[in-house]
């Protein structure tokens, strides 16, 4: 069995000791990393200026750090000859099925749909049969199918290959999921399949960006999908597009890791990467998380009853391309070459940002969609950041990152990668960088996990909850107060991190312990599924179901702008692509006042909270001023009352995490 887990190094999730606040938790993954030891940050000077020299050496700014993937995309004869694979496999399989090309950058490269298919797929309902959000919901197929290849791509790169089965075992309720996990924390990016959503504010659109057709990354009509039949495509050793594939109607996540699935969905999907497979040794089961290998294909291609086809003497006869609204114009094209102008994923130039080698989202004609700016949030702050202080910030968080060992990349001890977003605290982006081979997923998702920590944190946070026009949405804020007995809970008293959300939103409080309360940001356990977790799918529920209707010709689209929250500033929310709810971000302060906040995405939830919050404390020290919350004003110093008290969470920061070095603890204290 490929799938193992040691519950002694998992189960100790939580902290009941009010005064144990720098704590060991888990072990981390590989034999160079198996005794990562995380401890939650505390510390700090108490004025949330931080005034402590910076723990890490500042790097060469000439000299890049990371190799760039080589220059490789799928052309459009690779396009045919991926659809044929699968249109073969499926025929053998008496399966008629709906098929979706994408490249590394989101946009979609084909969708052929087989005389027979499904016209809709279905998400799982709710455990209880009380529906809520996206549980229970019918949609197109194409929908299914590209959210699937959207996945595989985004997920991906150069140092690991997931697949949309490993995003089912990482977004349930418990890690790894079965049935006698129960108990167990959920998943490391449990809330991941809520970003890349049709809303998204970061996320472009077909067609959308003039001239420039290939820009991405794009957005998926469904957010990331955890149903099995979406896989990544490569070319040579390069992750260039995810392939997906909807068949039969069901839309769900696997809940028992320990078995062996027969599932024809993926199968086909498989049958399509031959020769554009992912290289075998970065595969997620080659990949471990907290002593869990992952999981990448129940099917193999000894499972395969088909070599190939030829896609001329398939299409037209079994079916056809299709028009996929604001997706596809039912025409093959070969995709956009990661790296270049045309992909929209570029390296920066000079003026840009500091750091030679760094990434940034531009707009296909030159311009940083992103660029380094100051706050715009002067009517809310007395002094907003400003654009030197964001610089630094960023550079400082590129330089931990530059120095992190990797949680998800092999081959071992290989360089953290990631994208870093900073906003202000309207949540208005004020820069944005990554690292050359960071997976795309976490270009949208650190801005969430940014703006998350920002909104949270704010003294707006209640009241915008409850200017939402859904009395769902509306009813998590008495709802939080009532758990953490605190009347003026969300009205921006305490400095809450991403983690520190996500403690709120899972279905057991303490994360994982059955027969506990569920967060008050968290559907009950009877209610939850992937597809419904609390408020983070509450708020955006309206924006779905208008693009799914967009997507079938019954309406106009959503908006660039997810939520329904009320603008903090004009044509702009506060969560404009959406609530995030694993680890990875810290609100940023001048003092006691908020003043924004960084998130991080894209290698391991522990390297993501280490380097957003030794950035906003390296970047204080370097410019002064700025910092971390003070220790009075975080998360960790509430107890909840439940058991003997469980206490909140800040930032997990890995205990030995820096390649090449011995230093440790290098969050305590600060």
């Amino acid at each position: 069995m490929r799938t193992t887990y040691r519950p002694s190094t998992v189960r100790p999730s939580t902290v009941r000791s009010s005064a144990f606040r720098c704590s060991v938790f888990r072990s981390a993954a590989g034999a160079v990393i198996a005794s990562l030891i995380l401890a939650s940050c505390g510390g700090g000077d108490g004025d949330g200026t931080s005034t402590a020299p910076p723990i890490t050496p500042p790097i060469t700014p000439t000299t890049p750090v990371y190799t760039p993937p080589a220059a490789e995309a799928l052309s459009s004869a690779d396009v045919e000859k991926i659809l044929a694979g699968a249109i073969s496999e499926a025929n053998a399989r008496n399966l008629p099925s709906v098929i979706a090309v994408t490249d590394r950058v989101g946009n979609v490269l084909a969708v052929f749909r087989m005389t027979g298919a499904r016209a809709d797929a279905t998400a799982s309902p709710a455990p209880n049969g009380q529906n809520m959000d996206v549980q229970n919901v019918s949609f197109p197929a194409e929908a299914g199918a590209i959210a699937k290849a959207i996945t595989g791509a985004y997920l991906s790169s150069s140092g690991n290959a997931f697949s949309t089965r490993t995003a089912s075992m990482i977004v349930q309720e418990h890690f790894p999921p079965a049935p006698t996990t129960a108990g167990l924390e959920s998943g490391p990016l449990f809330g991941v399949q809520f970003s890349q959503l049709p809303c998204s504010d970061l996320n472009t659109r077909f067609g959308a960006i003039g001239s420039a057709a290939l820009v991405g990354p794009k957005r998926s009509p469904l957010g990331l999908s955890a149903d099995a039949g979406g896989f990544p495509l490569y070319k040579n050793g390069v992750v260039v597009g995810g392939i997906g594939v909807m068949a039969d109607g069901d839309y769900g996540s696997d809940a028992n890791v320990l078995d062996v699935d027969s599932d024809d969905e993926e199968f086909i999907a498989l049958a399509a990467t031959r020769g554009f497979e992912a290289p075998t040794a970065v595969q997620a089961d080659r990949i471990a998380i907290d002593g869990t290998t992952l999981r990448y294909s129940d099917a193999s291609f000894a499972g395969v009853r088909t070599n190939g086809g030829n896609f001329a003497s398939l299409n037209g006869v079994v079916g056809n391309l299709v028009v996929v609204t604001g997706y596809s114009n039912g025409a093959i094209m070969g995709g956009a070459i990661y790296g270049s102008e045309a992909s929209g994923v570029r390296a920066a130039t000079s003026s840009e940002f500091g750091i030679s080698g760094a990434y940034v989202l531009s707009n296909g004609a030159g311009a940083n969609r992103f660029p380094m700016r100051a706050g715009t949030d002067g009517a809310s702050v007395p002094t907003p950041l400003s654009m030197a202080e964001v610089q630094a910030v960023l550079e400082e968080a590129y330089g931990v990152m530059s120095r992190a060992r990797a949680q998800i990349r092999r081959p071992l001890d290989s360089r953290a990668e990631v994208t870093i977003s900073v906003v202000d605290s309207h949540g208005s982006v004020l820069g944005l960088v990554r690292s050359p081979d960071a997976p795309l997923f976490g270009a949208d998702v650190s801005l969430q996990k940014a703006r998350t920590a920002a909104l949270m944190s704010s003294v707006r946070a209640g009241n915008d909850l409850l200017g939402d026009p859904s009395a769902d949405v509306r009813a998590f804020v008495g709802a939080t107060r009532t758990f953490l007995n605190d009347m003026s809970a969300l009205g921006g008293g305490t400095a809450f991190t991403a983690r520190a959300i996500g403690n709120l939103a899972r279905p057991y409080f303490p994360d994982g312990e059955v027969g506990r309360p569920h967060g008050p940001l968290s559907r009950p356990i009877g209610q939850f599924n992937p597809f419904s977790t609390g408020l983070q799918s509450a708020l955006i529920i309206g924006n779905l179901a208008q693009h799914v209707a967009f997507v079938t010709g019954a309406g106009p689209d959503t908006p660039a702008r997810c939520t329904a929250l009320p603008d903090v500033a004009v044509g702009q929310n506060p969560l404009q692509n959406g609530l995030q709810i694993f680890p990875g971000s810290v609100p940023l302060y001048r003092g006691n006042i908020l003043v924004g906040a960084i998130g991080v995405s894209g290698d391991g939830i522990d390297q993501d909270d280490m380097i957003s919050f030794l950035g906003a404390h390296n970047g204080g020290a370097k410019v002064g001023g700025i910092g971390n919350a003070s220790t009075n004003k975080r998360s960790d110093n509430i107890l909840v009352q439940v058991g003997a008290g469980v206490r909140l969470r800040y930032a997990v920061c890995p205990f030995n995490p820096f390649v090449g070095s011995s230093q440790q603890n290098v969050c305590q204290g600060l």
